[in-house]
């Protein structure tokens, strides 16, 4: 599979999430088995550019390749300067964000809100793939089925991008109006698959190997687009990979393993942010790895009480040398892990 010029590992995408996709997440994404993966969302406003956030969003030190930047806004000529400003930073491929359902996002008529109006949506295409242009860098969409039940066209966005250069789109199967309540859908996936001649990708509710391969069947697509479902298992990419090319799956991962990859995990998040700002960030990803193992709400409830990076690191480590002692393989999980939260915030998981 390509995009443009840039050819993919694999048909099995990391979606951009705020608040979890950084770098770190997007790395480990890759290490294990994910073809290609999508920064968070950076801000078209210029005046942002600088602040923290947003430079350790842009900061792509030591990440593989293909680079991918989503870039969130409103008005086409900030959005070509974005993309613009992207590129000068590393950026190998700029993705528009038109899927976001977060209110404080839609607000402002960014992300699935400029679905509801396609002149809007169409003009910023233009212009972030002319900025692009210039440099051989491919643009991608980001979109969901529409705005509600009532206006979904995601077909006919999906046709107007490509004519306008867009050169992969990703479909989540929800309305915004959904959010991420019920279950997605796939018909208006395969609808804009076969609207189009350029790959489109499917997202949403993509947790298993099994739900892998029917999301193939089912909308033809030529990728699938996994966002909540990595949290705390980022290995679900392998899985899905070995099961796709053999039909069995792999055994669970190692306690050992999952010690390791977390710890180094933790380390690569420490160095992005700092102690302060890093040891809170950091429980939101290891809630979601201890969440519905042997004693991990007991943990999650003690490690969100460490303010010390060694210190939460180290409880880390002791935690899971525990659980070794009980089983060699990871148990397996009997729900999925909640809605990200950080210090009691829920976080824009906009995958």
């Amino acid at each position: 599979m390509q995009i443009g010029p840039i050819a993919l590992a694999n048909r099995l995408f990391a979606a951009p999430m705020a608040g979890v996709t950084d770098r770190p997440f997007r790395q480990l994404c890759k290490n294990l088995g994910a073809g290609y993966a999508v920064s968070e969302m950076v801000t078209s406003r210029r005046d942002l550019w600088n602040s923290l956030k947003t430079s350790r969003r842009a900061d792509h030190r030591g990440e593989t390749t293909p680079i991918a930047v989503q870039i969130a806004g409103t008005d086409a000529a900030m959005m070509a300067e974005a993309a613009a400003y992207n590129i000068e930073r590393g950026a190998q491929v700029i993705d528009i964000n038109m899927g976001c359902p977060a209110k404080k996002v839609c607000n402002k008529w960014a992300g699935s809100a400029l679905m509801q109006d396609e002149p809007l949506a169409l003009s910023i295409v233009e212009a972030v793939v002319a900025a692009a242009a210039p440099h051989g860098v491919p643009v991608t969409l980001k979109m969901r089925t529409g705005w509600d039940q009532a206006h979904r066209n995601a077909v006919s966005i999906a046709r107007a991008a490509e004519s306008a250069g867009i050169q992969m789109l990703t479909v989540h199967g929800r309305t915004r109006e959904q959010g991420y309540r019920g279950e997605a859908e796939y018909e208006t996936i395969a609808a804009v698959k076969a609207a189009v001649r350029i790959p489109v990708v499917a997202n949403g509710d993509i947790s298993s190997p099994e739900r892998a391969r029917d999301v193939f069947a089912a909308t033809g697509c030529d990728a699938v687009m996994i966002g909540r479902a990595a949290q705390g298992r980022p290995w679900i990419f392998r899985e899905i990979a070995h099961f796709l090319a053999t039909g069995e799956h792999l055994a669970q991962p190692l306690v050992a393993e999952v010690r390791r990859l977390l710890l180094d995990h933790l380390d690569e998040h420490y160095l992005l942010y700092g102690e302060s700002t890093g040891v809170r960030s950091a429980r939101k990803h290891i809630g979601w790895y201890v969440h519905g193992l042997p004693g991990g709400e007991e943990f999650r409830k003690r490690m969100n009480g460490i303010a010390d990076c060694r210190v939460q690191w180290q409880a880390v480590a002791d935690y899971f040398d525990e659980l070794g002692t009980r089983s060699d393989r990871l148990p397996v999980k009997a729900a999925p892990a909640p809605e990200c939260e950080e210090d009691g915030h829920a976080q824009d998981a906009c995958g």
